[in-house]
């Protein structure tokens, strides 16, 4: 599902997936422009500090995303051992705890919490000549397996 790159409808959109889909885990990924060939495995969501304008040149009431919510929320994919264990041939993965205070950090927060942290977060670069479609499709679908190994892991 592609989310619109406004705060209210992201959050909707992500509230409605939880409710009407009930995942295991939800994935995210969003475009991190300024990274040239890595990979970013996002940690955990923050829930203040949005104050740029999204695409209808909006952000939310006080920059918080819940108002109820905790200052962070950790995914329950450890993202460090995920990072650890994925090696790909072209392109650099890297680990992070800071998904960006816009849309993507936005969106990552409100799956945490509706999805009590069965979410993950990948950020990728845009599509280049050495960062294709399909090597980046063949990139998450690796991450997203190891992924699951670990949702396997804690149901059992």
């Amino acid at each position: 599902i592609q989310l619109p790159v406004v705060y209210q409808k992201a959050k909707e959109q992500v509230f409605t997936i939880w409710k009407t889909l009930q995942p295991l885990l939800t994935v995210h990924v969003g475009l991190a422009s300024s990274a040239k060939a890595v990979i970013i495995l996002e940690q955990c969501g923050k829930n203040k500090g949005y104050q740029e304008m999204d695409a209808c040149g909006f952000h939310p009431e006080g920059g918080c995303c819940m108002l109820d919510g905790p200052e962070k929320i950790e995914s329950a994919i450890n993202m460090k051992t995920l990072w650890k264990n994925i090696s790909m041939e072209g392109i650099d993965i890297i680990f992070s705890r800071d998904a960006g205070r816009y849309i993507c950090d936005y969106t990552y927060y409100a799956s945490l919490y509706y999805g009590n942290g069965r979410a993950a977060f990948i950020h990728v670069p845009p599509l280049s000549k050495s960062a294709t479609a399909d090597f980046l499709g063949k990139a998450l679908q690796t991450i997203i397996l190891e992924m699951l190994k670990q949702c396997g892991d804690k149901r059992e």
